[in-house]
């Protein structure tokens, strides 16, 4: 049998991270991305490199068709298991009172409805409810769910909020049928998105309100979704771990 993982957003930072170590966990990955055609099938690339399995499959997730594609290809190559909601944006730093509705429903379209909508895919094929054979789901927050992203996007903070709150919910809701919903927290992590926010160096700029006084990697932010989409995890569901060196 082989077992499907999706990761959505898969072609850079954490994606590509995680799309890599689910691989070398054996899983053929399904490394979604949106533009970035390059980036993505470098990433199958690299996880072919090391002996694993990949495809890129191009799909908006803030489109409800892109998504329903994206999940019967992945269905054609075997059973799903694993859903890395990875997939999310954020702008340039912005009060609430500047920002224009436009950039705050792709912000809300891409990280949250996007998430859910996938999320509610994904059980349709894991729940034993449905005929699966159970899976993992996790999803990406953000500290600034904790912290709220005063003056750099509050928007982005509410859309992260949510995804806690999908989270809890979905883990409660499902918990019964083999699906197992966790998210991860990351901190300040040495990824293109803070170069997204406009604000080059931010990471840096972070340092000294880390209580580790350093930021993490996409790396150790995948090994924490390595390990909840793993056995090892197996009594674990609608649990959010933080991984932010302690600013959470």
């Amino acid at each position: 049998m082989t077992n499907i993982a999706i990761v959505t957003g898969g072609g850079r930072g954490i994606g590509r991270a995680s799309a890599l170590k689910l691989a070398a966990a054996g899983y053929t990955v399904v490394v979604n991305y949106t533009a970035n055609e390059a980036a993505a099938k470098d990433t199958v690339s690299a996880i072919a490199a090391q002996g694993g399995k990949a495809v890129a499959i191009k799909g908006d997730v803030s489109q409800e068709a892109d998504i329903l594609a994206l999940f019967t290809a992945a269905e054609k190559l075997g059973t799903l298991k694993v859903l890395v909601n990875n997939a999310g944006v954020m702008d340039h730093q912005n009060r609430l009172d500047e920002m224009s509705t436009e950039r705050i429903r792709r912000i809300l379209d891409i990280n949250l409805f996007g998430s859910i909508l996938c999320a509610r895919e994904a059980v349709k094929r894991m729940s034993t409810k449905h005929g699966g054979q159970g899976g993992a789901i996790v999803n990406l927050s953000s500290a600034a769910a904790y912290h709220g992203a005063p003056g750099l996007g509050v928007e982005y903070g509410a859309s992260k909020g949510a995804i806690d709150v999908l989270t809890i919910g979905l883990g409660r809701e499902v918990a019964a049928e083999g699906v197992r919903v966790n998210a991860v927290r990351p901190g300040i992590i040495d990824t293109e998105i803070h170069d997204s926010s406009g604000i080059p160096g931010r990471v840096k700029m972070m340092r000294d309100a880390i209580p580790m006084k350093r930021e993490g990697t996409a790396e150790e932010v995948a090994d924490a979704i390595l390990w909840l989409c793993s056995d090892q995890s197996s009594y674990v569901t609608g649990s959010i771990i933080p991984v932010a060196g302690g600013r959470c």
